[in-house]
C-alpha cells in the first residue's frame, strides 16, 4: 500500500522565547500523520531558510550543520526503505522508532481482548450485563484456542490480523468447534468489536473485516401449542423439584418473562394498577427496556403458591429459581414425562407466551411487543409464529363475512 512520506527541518520556538538561536527539529509526516524529533542543533532565525530547511551561508560551520541535516535525512530514507522491504506497517511513529533504534512495542491481540473484558466487567450492573460479559469471555477463550490451533501461539500482534486470519477463524468455529451458522456469526461479531477498538486507537490501519460477510439465518421459533401446555399444567409430579420447575416454566408461559427476569423478580415488582388488576412492572436485564405485563389468573395463582416458600419469604423473591442449567435439565425430564416430542428449553416459554397465549388469542402484536420488552416490533415478529388453529379461525370468520 503506497504511503505519502515527507521530511521537514524547521525551527521550533521555545516557550518564553525572546531572542537568540532556536532548536532545529525534524518533522516526519506519513499519510497526514506527523511526529517530530529534535536534531540537537540550533540556528539563529535570521540565518534559517524555511523553504529549504537549511542554514544560509558559506562558512564552514554552516556547511557542517547542513551536512549533518543531510545525513539525518539519508538515515530516515534508509529506515523507510528498510521497512518497505520488510513489509512492515509504516506510520510516522513506527518510522521514528526505527530511526532512533527503538523497538515499538507491538499491541497484542489477547492482551487487548483481556483488557476489554476487564473494563467491561467493571460496568456489569451499571451499563453491562453478566450474560454479555460471559459471552465475551467465551469469545476470548475461542480466540485463544484458535491461535493455538492455527499458529501454535498464545498471543499475536494485532497487526498480523488480516482477512485470511478472519476467514480461518470463521472456518475454525464452524469446523473444529462445530458451531452453527448463527453461533459462529455471533462470536465473530464479538471479535469484531475488539478489532474496532484497535482501529479506533490507530493500532491497525486496515480493517480485516472489510470483505467478511457473516449473516445470521432466520431461526424457526419453537413454541408449545395449547394441548401441550395443558398437559404440562395438569401433570401430577411425584418429585417436588420437577413440580417447582414446571411452575416457573408455566409462569414464563403466562407472562413472557425470560429466565433471568423471573429469577430476579421481587414482590416490589408487583403493582395494583388503575384497572384493578395486578401488573408486573420491571425492566429486562438483557436490554434494560421496561416490561409491563398485566397478570393472568394462572400467573397470580402460581405467585400465591410460593408466597410462603422459605427462600421467597426470606428474600422477597417471587419464585425459588435454581440455575439455568438445572432448570433446562429438569425440563427435559418434564418433557419426557408429559410426552412432549420437541426438546423443551426455558426460552420456549417466552415463545409460547408470544404465540399461543397472546397472538393466537387476538392480542395485538403491538401490545405483545410491550409485554415482551422489545425495543422494536420486528423482534416480536420473529417470535410470532401463526398457529394453524388461528389461521383456521381467521379464514372461518372471512367465509362468514363473504357468505353474508
Amino acid at each position: 500500500m503506497k504511503t505519502i512520506f515527507s521530511v521537514l527541518f524547521y525551527l521550533k520556538r521555545p516557550k518564553s522565547y525572546q531572542t537568540g538561536p532556536m532548536p532545529i527539529y525534524m518533522r516526519i509526516t506519513i499519510d497526514s500523520k506527523r511526529t517530530e524529533i529534535t536534531t540537537g542543533r540550533e540556528c539563529e532565525p535570521s540565518q534559517w531558510i524555511p523553504s529549504a530547511g537549511r542554514m544560509k551561508g558559506t562558512k564552514e560551520t554552516v556547511k557542517s550543520l547542513n551536512n549533518y541535516l543531510d545525513t539525518l535525512r539519508a538515515k530516515i530514507d534508509d529506515a523507510h526503505s528498510a521497512m518497505i522491504k520488510a513489509g512492515d506497517d509504516i506510520t510516522a511513529e513506527s518510522l521514528k522508532c526505527r530511526f532512533l533504534g527503538k523497538e515499538e512495542s507491538p499491541k497484542m491481540l489477547i492482551e487487548i481482548f483481556e483488557n476489554h473484558n476487564q473494563k467491561f466487567g467493571k460496568l456489569v450492573g451499571k451499563e453491562n450485563s453478566k450474560g454479555t460479559l460471559s459471552r465475551y469471555k467465551i469469545s476470548l477463550s475461542h480466540t485463544q484456542r484458535f491461535l493455538k490451533w492455527r499458529f501454535n501461539l498464545s498471543d499475536i500482534p494485532v497487526k498480523k490480523v488480516d482477512h485470511q486470519f478472519i476467514t480461518d477463524y470463521d472456518f475454525w468455529l464452524r469446523s473444529e468447534r462445530n458451531c452453527g451458522n448463527n453461533s459462529a456469526v455471533k462470536y465473530m461479531r464479538n471479535f469484531k468489536k475488539i478489532i474496532t477498538i484497535c482501529l479506533d486507537n490507530g493500532w491497525i490501519d486496515r480493517n480485516p473485516f472489510l470483505k467478511y460477510k457473516g449473516k445470521t439465518k432466520r431461526v424457526h421459533r419453537v413454541c408449545l401449542e395449547q394441548d401441550d401446555l395443558n398437559r404440562i399444567a395438569e401433570k401430577n409430579f411425584s418429585s417436588a423439584r420437577l413440580e417447582q420447575i414446571r411452575d416457573i416454566f408455566l409462569f414464563s408461559c403466562y407472562t413472557g418473562l425470560a429466565y433471568i427476569d423471573i429469577k430476579n423478580l421481587h414482590r416490589e415488582h408487583l403493582t395494583n394498577r388503575y384497572d384493578g388488576e395486578i401488573w408486573i412492572m420491571t425492566n429486562r436485564q438483557k436490554t434494560d427496556i421496561p416490561t409491563r405485563v398485566p397478570l393472568l389468573p394462572q400467573a397470580i395463582e402460581l405467585i400465591r403458591k410460593y408466597e410462603y416458600h422459605p427462600k421467597c419469604a426470606n428474600t422477597g423473591l417471587l419464585f425459588p429459581v435454581p440455575s439455568n442449567q438445572k432448570v433446562n435439565d429438569y425440563l427435559k425430564e418434564i418433557a419426557e414425562l408429559c410426552k412432549i416430542k420437541q426438546t423443551l428449553t426455558f426460552h420456549i416459554a417466552r415463545h409460547t407466551f408470544a404465540t399461543t397465549i397472546t397472538l393466537a388469542n387476538d392480542v395485538p402484536i403491538e401490545s405483545v411487543s410491550v409485554m415482551l420488552g422489545h425495543a422494536s416490533i420486528k423482534t416480536t415478529q420473529e417470535y410470532a409464529k401463526v398457529l394453524n388453529l388461528k389461521l383456521s379461525r381467521d379464514m372461518s370468520a372471512l367465509r362468514s363475512k363473504i357468505g353474508s
